[in-house]
Parts: structure tokens; C-alpha cells; sequence
């Protein structure tokens, strides 16, 4: 078995880097909003979505009246024209070309060099790479020249995204510290992370193979990695933890193994069945993004799943006790005796909550409330080139273009006219109207004219709006074009026109994960309930950890809010303050949460119905379920912490704000939630915690739990 895997890890890995894969930075829609109709029909006129690059060159001494300047941006134009595989020379122009004095700053200190390059967006990065090169090359000292686009700045976020993706392997050594605490053994401490490993990387190999076919966002590695990480480690960790248990009680090697496969390895196999649901949610929503998403972190969960069942066994049965080997002084020997549960800090705890359950509800879930508070005033959009890191180049050039020119020039909005004839009066006529009343908006620019293709059926030009162009002022600006410049001139034209471009693509985005947003919630609650009544044949388990779930993602809402948005703590801990939080995110937090969050709660009310089906005592069983997984659930969500954690000091605001979210749900969800609300209500319930209707008896029984207790020999000593 352990060589099938190694075998297939080989395969794929050898066949991923054979096809190299085809990612993208591009939102890419499934469905036909205005702005994918406009992209593809400027495709059809263009060859593809005119990628605007901006030369910018500053001097705060000299103006552009100077001959020195004059002479600087010369050199640069000549350099810029003598680059045909990278760019159009015919589109590179300048101030001293054209005598346009929009390309000149209020102070005359700074000049714009557009031009357009050759090509799509994703065999963009080595174009904008040489032409940096070369502008750099021709720059004099006292000259600052910079680039800004749409494909300059999507290779700055694939190189952060690269980046980030680096520094979360920089965590793996704290991962393995915690898993060594928890275990108080290197040898037991391994076997989660080469479980993690294996599965990590052939899902990378498998989502590069998918996206030869179906290009995939080139976020999607940094999301396999993340999730891989997390429920890797943390299904070998429950399942190794319960094979030492077993044999703690004196099974033999094999007996052990059963066990763990008739307990923990199931409620491993149902927690990811409950991920997976969670996840395909993502694929329901109609974009790239979300179905990349889905994709990549539905196949790493699949693989630990797989991984856990069968090489982990097989692992096992090879080491048997030598699962304990180089066990630490003092924590060894403290965990070769944790089995003894009603000792200790987390028995204490146990029987605390046990003791005063309305206190314990009460306190939890007000914390949580509290916690979910800010998220009522959550601002949704994108962050853009504000998001990026202050040493990159394209924000430079976007705090320049935002400052003195416009920064919609980054990436202009496209609008086209289709008609039978645009070249005829009836068509002619309101175009020009439209033209007039963009030229007149102050909020806009027009920056091309009219290009007709050769059938004379599409017309297209390009104009700017203020600010970021995911920014709220230039998604109003364009949305105006869209409800009030276009239906005042063409509205009774025998012509359509549509608005695209960059901030029309965000505005369709925003509104796309508007619609989809309640959809999901319902797909995803809907199943995760079906799945939870048959594996715990009750109705009141599933309800309470839809209710309990939903209470730590909202605050997990609630917190990224705060920090994020309001700022609360945001310098002293080293994260950027902007003015939204990324559109996607609180969907994609929630299918993932939701899904994670399910692993701490099968694990524990498995332990907690396999000992009420020992005993019928619901308090007992409560107290006992609690006891026996709070120091295995705590050092999971410790690594869970740890990972998501190296998310959150990366350097892309959106990685940032997915590590602080989910490693706060995380936290609050195996701290407060599982070891407070989760036996609290349970208490308070008691034997209705099992409730299930007459009329539901006859739906199949799929516990997780073992059906009868294994025979418990006498305790042995294992080394």
C-alpha cells in the first residue's frame, strides 16, 4: 500500500511537470454577464482584451519642458518601439508626439508613456518582465520610471502569491513542534506530516493536469497547500492518536488498528465527506475563482481522506510500537498515561462546564455574538493595487496615476456598440451623443476612438474612471455609463451596447457572489444536515451544529472586520487597513470553515455517542467525550492555528485576511465552542440530544461509532 502511494506520487508529479498546466490570474465567468459578452466581442475585433501598459517617468527637479527630460523620455520611447514581440510600437506614444496634455501632470514634473502590449493576459508576465528590463536599462539617475498595467500588475500578484506561497512552508517546523507536544514522540509526530505531504502533492500534480484542460486561477496552489496542511496533518493526527490509545488499553498491534479503522478513521471518513460538501458549494457559484477553489481543495481533502485510510494503516502496522520512538523526556511519559481522563486540567474543565451548563451557554455564545458584531457593518469589494506590497513597482505607478493622472488608465473600460452597421447614421448619431456626454461627465476620460472592425458590426472605444478600479468611486462611475449615459443616447437605436473592461468585471463579480451567496449557504447547510442526521440518527445534532457553526464563522466575520476594515489592532500585529474586505472571501471562509469545523465536531460527539451507547448516561458521556478529545482537538486546532497563521503575515492583503479568519474560527471553534457551548447545551438537553421522529426511523444508520464496545484487556506498558 505505502509503495501504491509513492508510485502514484511519482506518476502524477512526473506527468504535472511534463504538461507545465495552464493557470490564470484572469476572473473568467461561466455564465454571460455584460462584461464577459463585451470581452468576447472585443476578442473577436482585437484578438484579445487590449492589455493598456503605462510608462511613467517623474522627475521632481526637472519638467517636461526641460530638453534633459525631453531627452530621458525620448530614450525610453526608442527603446519601448524597438521591443515589436513585446508591444505594438505603433500604440507607444508620448506628450513630445502628440502634444496631448493629458499626459502631462498638473506640475508638468511627470509624463505618461502608454502603449499596449502583444498577446493575451497569461503570456503576459515574460513581456512585462523584458520591458521593465529595458526601461530600467534606459533610465538616467535622477529619473524615476515606472510601469503600471493590468498584466504588470497581475504579475506582481503571482509573484506575491508565489511568495506567500514560499513563506507558508515556513510554518511546517512549527507544525511539527505541536504535533510532537501533542504526541511527546518525534517518531508518532512524523507519520502526520509524511501523510500531509503525499496527499499535498499529488493534488498539486492533479490540479496542474486539470487546468491543461480547464484553466484554473493560479491561487488555486496556495489553496491546496493551505487546506492540504490543515485537514492532512489533522486526520493522521486523530487517527495515530487513537491507535496509541488502543494500545495504551493493551490491544494487540492489529486489535489497535481495528479499532482506530471502527472509530476514528470513520469519523475522519465522514468529517471529509462533510469538507467535500462544503467545498462543492464553491462549484455551484459560476467563475473561475470560486470552482478553482472547489476544485483544488475538494482533491486535497479527498487525497488526505484516502490517505488516512489506507497508507496511514499501513504505516502503523509496520512501526507498531516503534510508533513511540524518540519520545521526549516528561511529555512522553505524561501521554503514555492521558488515558487515565478523569484526571487532569481538561477533566477539571469537563466537570466545570458539566456543573454549571446554563453559565457555560450563557458566556460562550454571548462571546461569540459580541465577536460577530462588526460584521454588520462589512464593506464588500477588492482591494487591487492598493493590496500589494508598498516595494512593488505597479503600486508606485498606481499611487502616481491616482494622485496626478487617472488611475483607471491601469485598466481602462471598454465600451462596445453592436449593430447590422455601426458606421450608419441611425447608429453613428447616438454614438456620438454618448461620446459628448462621457466627454462632459468630470468623473471620466475618453482615451481612444471609435475602432470599427471590417464588417462594420462592432465599434469600440476605451475611457477611464477615478480612483481603484475595483474602488467604489470608479464601479459608480461605471455603473452611471451603464444605467444613465447609454439608455440617455441609445435608447431607441437598433443597436446594443455593453461596458466592460476591469471595474465592469469586478461590479459583474460583486453582483455574481450576491446572488450565489444565499444559494450556497442553503446547498451547503442542507447536506451538512442530511449527513449529520444519518451519522448520529438524531435531528437536534445536526441543528445544533448548523446554529453552533454559523455562530464561530460570524465571528470569525466579525473579527476580519474589525482588524481589517476598522483597523482595530491592524498596526501593532502588521496587517494593511483598507476599505473593503475581498468579495469572495466571506463565501469562500464559509465552505471552508464550515467544513473544518465539522472535523472537531464528528470526532467529538463520536467519542460522546460511542460512550452513550456504552452507558446511556447523556452527562457522563458529555463529560467523558469532552475530557477524552479536548487534548487531541486542541493540538489539531493548534496546528490548524499555525498554518493558517503563516497565511496571515503574508504579504497579499487577501492572503491576510483568509489566515486571520480562519485561524480565529479555528481557534474559537476548539476552544469556546467545543469545549464550552458544544457540552453545555448537551447538558442541558440531556437524552434529547438523541431525538429522532418515528417517522425518520427508517432512514439508514451510518454512525461513526462503533456498534458494540471491544473487549478492553488489561492495560499494558508501551514503549
Amino acid at each position: 500500500m505505502i509503495g501504491a502511494w509513492l508510485v502514484a506520487l511519482v506518476i502524477v508529479m512526473f506527468a504535472a511537470n511534463a504538461v507545465g498546466g495552464v493557470f490564470t490570474t484572469d476572473i473568467e465567468f461561466t455564465s454571460n454577464p455584460e462584461s464577459q459578452a463585451a470581452k468576447r466581442l472585443i476578442e473577436q475585433v482585437r484578438g484579445s482584451e487590449p492589455l493598456i501598459e503605462t510608462v511613467i517617468v517623474r522627475n521632481d527637479a526637472l519638467t517636461v519642458d526641460d530638453p534633459a527630460f525631453r531627452a530621458q523620455v525620448e530614450a525610453i520611447v526608442q527603446q519601448l518601439r524597438g521591443m515589436a514581440e513585446q508591444l505594438d510600437p505603433t500604440t507607444v506614444a508620448s506628450y513630445y508626439d502628440t502634444g496631448i496634455e493629458q499626459l502631462v501632470s498638473a506640475d508638468r514634473h511627470t509624463t505618461l508613456v502608454p502603449m499596449l502590449l502583444t498577446g493575451s493576459l497569461d503570456d503576459s508576465p515574460e513581456k512585462v518582465n523584458a520591458i521593465e528590463a529595458a526601461i530600467h536599462g534606459a533610465a538616467q539617475p535622477d529619473f524615476t520610471v515606472l510601469m503600471g498595467g493590468f498584466a504588470s500588475l497581475n504579475e506582481a500578484f503571482t509573484q506575491a502569491a508565489e511568495h506567500d506561497l514560499s513563506a507558508e512552508s515556513r510554518v511546517l517546523p512549527i507544525a511539527f513542534v505541536i504535533l510532537v507536544l501533542v504526541f511527546g514522540a518525534v517518531v508518532a509526530a512524523m507519520i502526520p506530516m509524511a501523510v500531509a505531504g503525499v496527499a499535498i502533492f499529488i493534488a498539486f500534480g492533479l490540479v496542474t493536469l486539470i487546468s491543461e484542460q480547464w484553466p484554473l486561477s493560479t491561487f488555486v496552489q496556495n489553496m491546496v497547500l493551505l487546506i492540504g496542511l490543515a485537514v492532512g496533518i489533522d486526520y493522521a493526527l486523530f487517527i495515530v492518536e487513537r491507535f496509541r490509545e488502543e494500545r495504551g488499553k493493551g490491544h494487540a498491534v492489529n486489535d489497535a488498528l481495528g479499532v482506530a479503522g471502527d472509530t476514528a478513521t470513520r469519523a475522519v471518513l465522514f468529517s471529509g465527506v462533510t469538507v467535500v460538501i462544503a467545498l462543492m458549494g464553491l462549484l455551484i457559484v459560476p467563475t473561475n475563482i470560486f470552482r478553482s477553489f472547489g476544485v483544488g481543495a475538494s482533491i486535497v481533502v479527498i487525497l488526505s481522506v484516502a490517505a488516512s485510510l489506507t497508507m496511514l494503516p499501513a504505516i502503523l502496522s509496520l512501526l507498531g510500537d516503534r510508533v513511540n520512538m524518540l519520545s521526549i523526556p516528561l511529555i512522553g511519559a505524561r501521554r503514555s498515561h492521558q488515558h487515565d481522563t478523569n484526571s487532569g486540567a481538561w477533566a477539571a474543565i469537563a466537570r466545570a462546564v458539566m456543573a454549571r451548563p446554563v453559565i457555560s451557554a450563557v458566556l460562550s455564545g454571548g462571546l461569540l455574538i459580541v465577536l460577530a458584531i462588526p460584521y454588520f457593518s462589512i464593506q464588500l469589494g477588492a482591494s487591487g493595487p492598493a493590496s500589494i506590497p508598498p516595494a512593488y513597482e505597479v503600486r508606485q505607478a498606481f499611487e502616481i496615476l491616482n494622485e496626478e493622472f487617472s488611475a483607471g488608465r491601469l485598466a481602462p473600460t471598454n465600451i462596445v456598440v453592436t449593430a447590422t452597421d455601426v458606421t450608419a447614421p441611425a447608429v453613428q448619431t447616438p454614438l456620438a451623443a454618448l461620446v459628448a456626454a462621457l466627454v462632459a461627465d468630470p468623473d471620466i476620460e475618453v482615451i481612444s476612438e471609435p475602432l470599427v472592425n471590417a464588417e462594420r458590426s462592432i465599434a469600440i472605444f476605451s475611457v477611464t474612471v477615478p480612483g481603484d478600479t475595483a474602488g467604489d468611486r470608479a464601479i459608480a462611475t461605471m455603473k452611471r455609463i451603464r444605467n444613465e449615459h447609454v439608455p440617455a443616447t441609445f435608447g431607441g437605436a437598433d443597436a446594443q451596447v455593453l461596458v466592460g473592461g476591469q471595474t465592469a468585471l469586478q461590479s459583474d463579480f460583486f453582483h455574481l457572489v450576491t446572488v450565489y451567496t444565499p444559494i450556497v449557504f442553503i446547498f451547503v447547510l442542507s447536506f451538512s444536515f442530511i449527513l449529520l442526521l444519518l451519522v448520529f440518527r438524531s435531528i437536534v445534532v445536526p441543528l445544533k451544529a448548523i446554529v453552533m457553526n454559523l455562530l464561530s464563522v460570524g465571528a470569525a466575520y466579525g473579527v476580519l472586520v474589525a482588524v481589517f476594515q476598522k483597523g482595530w489592532l491592524a498596526g501593532p500585529l502588521g496587517f494593511q487597513t483598507v476599505p473593503e474586505i475581498e468579495a469572495w472571501l466571506p463565501l469562500f471562509m464559509f465552505t471552508v470553515l464550515f467544513g473544518l469545523s465539522m472535523d472537531y465536531h464528528v470526532f467529538l460527539l463520536s467519542r460522546i455517542r460511542e460512550r452513550f451507547d456504552e452507558t446511556h448516561n447523556n452527562t457522563e458521556s458529555v463529560a467523558y467525550g469532552v475530557r477524552s478529545t479536548a487534548n487531541i482537538i486542541t493540538g489539531a486546532a493548534a496546528i490548524m492555528v499555525a498554518v493558517f497563521s503563516g497565511f496571515a503575515f503574508g504579504s497579499l492583503v487577501m492572503f491576510q485576511q483568509i489566515g486571520v479568519g480562519l485561524a480565529v474560527a479555528v481557534f474559537l471553534d476548539a476552544t469556546v465552542v467545543r469545549t464550552v457551548l458544544v457540552p453545555s447545551t448537551m447538558r442541558l438537553l440531556g437524552d434529547r440530544n438523541w431525538y429522532l421522529p418515528t417517522w425518520l426511523r427508517w432512514v439508514p444508520d451510518l454512525r461513526v461509532e462503533r456498534n458494540a464496545p471491544a473487549p478492553t484487556p488489561e492495560p499494558v506498558a508501551v514503549r
